[in-house]
């Protein structure tokens, strides 16, 4: 029993550096017009993992201590991306807002 969980962990560890790697090479190769699209699209991803982390830490029971912190630390770190998303584009708009006199 423990070597299969052994396994699922490594398989896991494999994927999430397999993604960090993918990812990095992605956002380096983006050009700069695209960075707003972008970020909007990682906003919404980041909504989506709010959403996910807010069901999966009702769900637990209260034994259940690392899926707790991993879903808290998912909960603060998506709040996080969706409010500096906010605060940038809100930035954004205000610089091509008219100017009053």
């Amino acid at each position: 029993m423990k070597e299969e969980f052994y396994i699922t962990n490594i398989d896991g560890i494999y994927i999430l550096i397999f993604s960090l790697l993918i990812g990095i090479e992605i956002i380096k190769n983006v050009p700069a017009i695209l960075h707003t699209p972008l970020m909007s699209g990682a906003n919404a991803i980041s909504g989506i993992i709010l959403i996910g982390g807010i069901i999966q830490i009702l769900s637990l029971e209260n034994t259940d201590y690392f899926n707790m912190i991993c879903s808290s630390l998912a909960i603060l770190l998506a709040t996080i991306n969706v409010a500096g998303g906010f605060f940038v584009t809100h930035r954004m708009l205000s610089m091509f807002a008219p100017k009053n006199k």
